[in-house]
């Protein structure tokens, strides 16, 4: 390739923490009152002190781990100084010379292993709301002084498709280990692209910014397009300007916001109102024994334990709470003896029980949560009685058809399947003699079909069987009905 493509990223994500940064004012995303959850330190009055968020370094330490990075034993937080409207104190409290985090890694699935630079902690501004008039805008305080990690990368990137994975799996990784809900549409985590390209003589271009970016695929779209922009520009005899741009989402282009001509010089020096910190190894140890089950190992043990397909198991550790709630149903399977009306499906067939499971769990119940707009919190079907109809589907007493019939009406009411099954007379009709009268019927009623079958088309038999699936009113054993068919028809 003539141009190599060197990308970075700069990722902030805001701390999910009772309280904001420096003082007790609550630190609620979802507060829609503007200017609510603010005080004198956070608005930064004269003679006011901040005082450090211990959760909050205690999570951005976490994050650190997580991700193999070296964790500072000292270091302190800086004033970084600028103005602007929604910024009260004209100036952010930041870390620059020593970060909490430096030198980590994150290996994507393709194999490829990004550096992380340094994620350190700060305080995030306010929100400017700007009026369409363009006449004035508006400032909200609410965010001001919210706790905020921000991770920066090497320039180990080179496609979208790379910052995609990478931004999916640290997002996966803030939530599992509860460091931030880190969800982009309410601003809770907010994706940065730095991108040049590299001249086949190995010198680099000029850098272009990318910001605004509202969606992690919005980061690779952007990605990829900007690649493009340049190369055209440069082979055409132009030249990439140093500059900030946006994304338009509706036309799926990077444009044009400010030029960059200078550096900013933010003056920092250490934050006077806050002492230096310091951590024993031991405190180290005590925050990395806190750590939950994360997103690669989950991948494995689903992969080891239940064998299910690469596609579901991502679901599963996408949707942890979906994931959790699967290894309930598991649970209630592999003790099935709870259950003793229902006979206990012999261990080789498992397997065939957990991708049962995992297909109703991720088609049918998620389907229901999402046209009745819930929660897996809201669902009335406890794992116990999940399990049971799995267990029902296992054994064909009832149809594939009748099971999202019965699953509907579990989802709507709580009721167990097996009163669904009684009261709607579902039940699947097995046996051979009783199945045989309707299969006469349709032979009878169908002459051409049978012909056509014995002349040696198959197409006929599935016609056949659907028209004695209708006969039974959907209750026949679409198995059993195939095979008296083809018994007459010998």
């Amino acid at each position: 390739m003539k141009y190599q493509p060197v990308i970075g990223l700069e990722i902030h994500a805001a701390l999910k923490t009772k309280t904001k940064m420096f003082c007790d004012s609550i630190n609620d995303p979802d507060e829609k009152r503007p200017n609510w959850n603010v005080c004198p330190i956070c608005m930064g009055h004269p003679g006011t002190l901040p005082v450090i968020n211990e959760e909050a370094v205690r999570k951005v330490i976490l994050t650190g781990l997580v991700l193999n990075c070296s964790i500072a034993k000292d270091t302190f937080f800086e004033r970084k100084n600028y103005f602007y409207p929604d910024l009260p104190k004209g100036y952010q409290i930041s870390q620059y010379q020593k970060p909490l985090c430096e030198h980590g890694t994150l290996t994507l699935e393709n194999g490829k292993k990004i550096h992380i630079t340094r994620i350190h902690l700060e305080e995030d501004a306010g929100r400017l709301q700007h009026d369409t008039s363009g006449d004035f805008s508006l400032v909200d305080y609410n965010r001001a002084s919210v706790p905020l990690m921000e991770l920066v990368t090497e320039p180990d990137f080179t496609t979208g498709e790379d910052v995609r994975a990478f931004a999916e799996e640290y997002q996966l990784i803030l939530k599992y280990i509860g460091a931030s809900d880190a969800d982009m549409e309410k601003g809770l985590m907010r994706v940065e692209v730095n991108i040049s390209l590299k001249n086949a003589d190995g010198s680099y271009g000029t850098k272009v910014e990318i910001k605004n970016l509202n969606s992690i695929t919005a980061a690779a779209l952007s990605v990829d397009y900007e690649t493009a922009r340049q190369k055209e520009l440069i082979e055409s005899g132009g030249e990439v300007v140093a500059e900030t741009r946006g994304w338009d989402d509706n036309k799926k282009i990077t444009v044009s916001q400010r030029t960059k001509e200078e550096a900013h010089d933010y003056r920092y020096f250490p934050e006077p109102d806050l002492p230096p910190l310091h951590f024993e190894e031991s405190d180290i140890e005590a925050i990395k024994t806190t750590l939950p089950e994360l997103p690669q190992a989950r991948r494995e043990r689903f992969k080891k334990l239940y064998n299910l397909p690469e596609a579901d198991i991502e679901i599963f550790v996408f949707n942890k709470q979906l994931g959790d709630y699967f290894e309930h149903v598991v649970s209630e399977l592999l003790s099935f003896e709870k259950l003793s009306h229902l006979e206990k499906p012999a261990e080789e067939h498992q397997e065939r029980l957990f991708k049962l499971a995992s297909n109703y769990l991720i088609t049918e119940i998620q389907k229901h949560l999402l046209l009745n707009s819930e929660k897996l919190e809201d669902l009335k079907i406890t794992p116990k009685m999940f399990a049971d109809l799995v267990v029902r589907i296992f054994h064909k007493q009832i149809s594939s058809s009748a099971a999202q019939t019965v699953l509907e009406e579990m989802y709507r009411t709580g009721t167990s399947s097996e009163d669904i099954i009684k009261e709607k007379d579902l039940g699947q009709v097995s046996d051979a003699g009783a199945l045989e009268a309707v299969v006469d019927k349709v032979l009878a009623d169908n002459a051409k079909a049978v012909e056509d079958y014995k002349k040696g088309k198959e197409a006929p038999l599935k016609f056949l069987i659907g028209m004695a699936m209708r006969e039974s009113k959907g209750k026949a054993n679409p198995q059993i009905l195939e095979e008296i068919i083809k018994n007459k028809l010998k």
